[in-house]
């Protein structure tokens, strides 16, 4: 059997195991290891005297690959964006900024739901977990919105969608895993992700508004706040975007010359800075004690799956199966705009069935180098391209592309990791209220896909300029 046939039919058994409802790190550490005994035995015509040799190679090469590929200074920057997070709560940043965005804009129709959205998005520029997000925001908006009246499963669903605005917008856990697994420039990609983050909130809101505008009693606005509420309840949520600005000066240096930090170095930075505003807002050693062990916790599950994940791709590496992939797409006689499509909507029925980050630890190594082969390959200048785009710009856009459908992930039924949390947060809730309210969202991210796509120049903008 060629190695081809075994990548297919041991990538098939793991799907499988996912579906059943093995976690990703164990089915595909396992997909892995046995693929990689499969590949090498069969390179002995199956000798039974062979079978210890394989099995010998294949964990000499599975054992590698944790400290190989995890023992990387980009994949430290996931810890401190996540601790941000938990010490931007702590530090009472969250409450705060989403006291300024009620008394900013509740006024408009559907105006508390629309202020979540906006408090997420600006709490996601200092986390990097959309799961911590819509904790958060599940304790302090959803009472909020019953009080005066919102629908709870609408209310649920405004937390949980907009919690995956943390995916896009930086820092992103996400974006780092995409950055390192296809090899691309971290602090570009984290970059990318801050206009279409915010174009996400915006349609999130337009959404919003809309309802309120044609259903009747959805949503009331809420008024009664005067100009000095208002700027009354800027100063306490301005801390949060001074650790962005922090960052991203830190990383970027927009005065010209040299970066003045790593991205890794610039998340450290934030998490003390943030660290120290929670200090004088009097956090106590319990309270940083669990936003360490929350981070911890976190941090570790997605290091789980990163190292299973990666015994798979190994795997893959030795069957080709991402060069045979590319090679069949390249080869298919369509608009390649239609296939990237296609890649696309594939990703939205397998995260019906897989959390986002290992349903994108476990496609990039074949369906990136696909689609920078549609594109005309890593080196092709915007001229010579499909999409009008150099190779690199390519794999910028691309990687906004699949975190969006990432984002649209963690709300699909059944798997939707935020529906999960925020049910888990609150008692009146069951996951099923949660899937009910984020429905018409599932709106919003396809619009947003769709020009995402029809207009790369929103995503490629900010990056050109680095």
């Amino acid at each position: 059997m060629e190695p081809i046939d075994i990548g297919m039919i041991v990538s098939g058994g793991m799907l499988l195991l996912v579906v059943l409802g093995m976690r990703v790190a164990f089915a595909a550490g396992l997909a892995g290891m046995v693929g990689l005994i499969w590949i090498f035995w069969a390179k002995k015509g199956y000798d039974p005297e062979a079978f210890f040799w394989a099995m010998t190679i294949s964990a000499k090469i599975a054992g590698q690959v944790p400290h190989s590929k995890v023992a990387s200074q980009a994949l430290s920057l996931i810890p401190t964006f996540i601790l941000i997070g938990y010490l931007a709560y702590y530090a009472g940043l969250t409450k705060a900024l989403f006291d300024a965005a009620k008394k900013w804009i509740a006024w408009v129709p559907g105006g508390l739901a629309v202020s979540t959205v906006f408090a997420t998005a600006g709490f996601a520029a200092v986390s990097g977990a959309s799961i911590a997000t819509s904790a958060v925001f599940a304790r302090i908006a959803i009472p909020e919105m019953l009080k005066i009246g919102y629908n709870k499963q609408f209310a649920a669903g405004v937390v949980a969608a907009g919690g995956t605005l943390a995916s896009l917008i930086p820092p992103s856990a996400i974006l780092v895993i995409y950055a390192i697994i296809v090899e691309q420039d971290v602090g570009k990609l984290l970059l990318a992700g801050f206009i279409p983050g915010i174009f996400s909130a915006l349609i999130y809101g337009a959404l919003i508004i809309g309802m309120a505008l044609t259903f009747k009693n959805f949503g009331p606005p809420v008024s009664g706040f005067s100009w000095k509420d208002r700027f009354k309840a800027l100063p306490p949520a301005l801390p949060i975007f001074f650790v962005v600005f922090i960052i991203v000066v830190f990383i970027y240096n927009p005065f010209g010359g040299e970066a003045w930090g790593t991205p890794t170095e610039g998340g450290a930075l934030g998490a003390f800075v943030v660290f120290c505003m929670a200090a004088y807002k009097g956090m106590r050693w319990a309270e940083f004690k669990d936003a360490l062990l929350e981070t911890a916790k976190l941090s570790v599950m997605i290091f789980t799956i990163i190292w299973g994940v990666l015994i798979y791709v190994r795997f893959l590496g030795f069957a080709d199966l991402p060069g045979f992939f590319a090679d069949w797409v390249t080869s298919l006689e369509q608009d390649p705009m239609l296939t990237l499509i296609f890649i696309l909507l594939a990703y939205a029925v397998l995260g019906m069935f897989m959390d986002a980050i290992g349903m994108l630890l476990l496609t990039l190594p074949v369906v990136y180098p696909a689609v920078m082969a549609l594109n005309g390959g890593e080196a092709v200048s915007a001229a010579d391209s499909a999409f009008g785009m150099s190779g690199p710009m390519c794999a910028v856009w691309f990687g906004i592309l699949v975190v969006k459908m990432a984002e649209f992930c963690l709300i699909t039924p059944p798997i939707g990791l935020n529906c999960f949390v925020v049910a888990g947060v609150r008692d009146d809730l069951t996951v099923q209220d949660v899937f009910r309210g984020v429905t018409p969202f599932f709106i919003a991210d396809a619009v947003t896909i769709a020009l995402l796509i029809a207009f790369p120049w929103i995503v490629l903008w900010l990056p050109s300029l680095a």
